[in-house]
């Protein structure tokens, strides 16, 4: 480890090997995240039967998305959830054919459809969305607030880093 002489008392840095990935610090971030990770992917599958029996694990992430930022590009969704367009065909057909989302040409391209979510749609989601926040809430009772604050910031941070 090596510190700055700023005298400003700043934390001292690891400094990684010539492949960075042998710190311990990353070695215990690596087996955190893949055992996060594994729980999240079946926690999505579970949540994506709870808005219906027939949804993939990926669909929920789609349902999310067009609650928060509503109607959306099939593009858009597809580099969104980082599925191809033969994926999010097959998913958006079958979350249409159970009522879960509407397809609409987009008016300022004619070419392209915009993906919403019925009001069924935004319903189920919503039902589950509660559901999982209480589940977090119950987990998390015990942790002081702000931790939880730095928590979701710090995943936030994580996320935006994967899409570059």
């Amino acid at each position: 480890m090596h510190e700055e002489g700023n005298g400003g008392g700043r934390r001292a840095e690891p400094e990684l090997s010539a492949s960075g990935v042998d710190q311990p610090e990353f070695l215990a971030l690596e087996r955190e995240l893949t055992v996060l990770l594994r729980r999240a992917r079946a926690n999505q599958g579970e949540m994506a039967r709870e808005v219906h029996p027939d949804l993939e694990s990926s669909a929920y992430g789609l349902l999310v998305r067009l609650g928060e930022c509503g109607s959306q590009r099939a593009t858009e969704l597809a580099a969104f959830v980082g599925v191809g367009k033969a994926t999010m065909s097959r998913q958006l057909r079958a979350l249409e054919d159970l009522g879960l989302v509407t397809r609409e040409p987009d008016p300022a391209d004619g070419r392209a459809w915009l993906i919403t979510l019925t009001p069924e749609g935004r319903e189920r989601v919503g039902r589950v969305r509660e559901a999982r926040r209480a589940r977090y809430a119950r987990r998390l009772a015990d942790w002081d607030p702000e931790a939880v604050a730095e928590l979701a910031r710090l995943l936030h941070e994580l996320n935006r880093g994967m899409e570059k």
